[in-house]
C-alpha cells in the first residue's frame, strides 16, 4: 500500500501501475449496479404518543456521521397536507427522498382531486377542491407498499418511519413502517434508541388503546418531553434541540428548535465503572 501522506490506502503506482479508473465510466447493462449496503449519515430516535385528540410525535435534529456529530439542523418530523406528521429516523439521504416523494405525492393527489366548476356538486366528496384526501392511515398503507417494494428491489431505503394523523373515522392514528416494509401500531412507537429507553416511559402512560381516552394533550407533550431528555442523557447520537409536533382533526401544529428544559446531571455523579470512576 501506498503509505505516503497524500495517497494513503492507495496501491503503489510504481509496483503495481496506474490505477485503471476507467470502468467508472462506463453505462448500460454490462456494469453492475450499486445500492447503499449501511447507512452513512443517520438520524436517531423519533418518539409518539396518542391522546384522545391527537397524536403528538417529536424528533431531534442532529445528523450523525458515524459518530461525528455533523449536521445539527435536520428536519426530520415531515407535515403531509395539513393533515399528518411522518418521523422519519435512519439514512438522512433516504429521508431527503422521502420527502421529495411525499411532496410529489400530494402534489399528484391535489390535482388529481381539483374539481372544475362543471363537475356535478352533488358528488358524495365533498372536501375543498385541490384538497389532498389522503389521511395519515392512507399514506402509512402507501409507505408501506413503498418500503416493501424497495426491499424487495434488493435497494431498501434505510430508514424507520412513523406516521401520525387520523385515520379513516376520524380517531387518532398512530403506525410504523421499517425497511423491510415491516408495520406495526400502538399507542406508544418509538424509533432507535428511543424503543429501549423512550417507550419505558410512555407505556407507564399508556399501555393500550383503553389508556389514550383519558390523555389530554398537555399531558402527552409532557411526557414525550420528558422522552427527549432521557435520550439527550443516555444516547451519544442525540441532541438538545428538536422538533415537536402535535397532530389533530383540526390540523397539524409543529415547532423546531425546541430547547431541552430544566436539565440536570447530578445523576452522573452515582455512575461508577466508567474511566477513572471504577470503584
Amino acid at each position: 500500500m501506498n503509505h505516503f501522506p497524500h495517497g494513503w490506502g492507495r496501491p503503489r503506482d510504481d509496483v503495481y501501475g496506474p490505477y485503471d479508473a476507467s470502468f467508472l465510466q462506463q453505462t448500460g447493462p454490462a456494469v453492475p449496479s450499486q445500492h447503499t449496503q449501511s447507512p452513512i449519515v443517520t438520524g436517531t430516535s423519533v418518539v409518539a404518543v396518542k391522546f384522545k385528540d391527537g397524536v403528538v410525535i417529536a424528533a431531534d435534529n442532529l445528523a450523525s456521521y458515524g459518530s461525528l456529530a455533523r449536521f445539527r439542523d435536520v428536519k426530520r418530523l415531515l407535515p403531509f397536507a395539513a393533515s399528518t406528521i411522518v418521523g422519519v429516523s435512519g439514512d438522512v439521504s433516504d429521508l431527503q427522498y422521502i420527502s421529495r416523494f411525499l411532496t410529489s405525492v400530494e402534489v399528484r393527489e391535489s390535482q388529481a382531486h381539483h374539481h372544475s366548476p362543471s363537475e356535478d356538486p352533488s358528488r358524495a366528496d365533498d372536501a375543498a377542491p385541490g384538497s389532498v384526501r389522503l389521511n395519515a392511515q392512507n399514506l402509512h398503507t402507501y409507505l408501506s407498499k413503498v418500503m416493501y417494494k424497495r426491499r424487495s428491489d434488493f435497494n431498501p431505503l434505510w430508514n424507520q418511519i412513523l406516521v401520525a394523523g387520523t385515520d379513516n373515522d376520524g380517531k387518532p392514528f398512530l403506525s410504523s413502517v421499517d425497511l423491510l416494509g415491516t408495520t406495526f401500531s400502538a399507542p406508544t412507537l418509538a424509533t432507535g434508541f428511543g424503543a429501549h429507553l423512550a417507550q419505558p416511559i410512555l407505556r407507564r402512560l399508556a399501555e393500550d388503546e383503553k389508556d389514550v381516552e383519558r390523555i389530554n394533550r398537555d399531558t402527552a407533550v409532557n411526557a414525550v418531553k420528558e422522552c427527549m431528555k432521557v435520550l439527550f442523557y443516555r444516547d451519544a447520537r442525540s441532541l438538545d434541540s428538536y422538533s415537536i409536533g402535535v397532530v389533530t382533526a383540526q390540523g397539524i401544529d409543529i415547532q423546531d428548535d425546541v430547547k431541552l428544559e430544566g436539565q440536570s446531571w447530578a445523576f452522573a455523579d452515582g455512575i461508577k465503572g466508567y474511566g477513572t470512576q471504577v470503584n
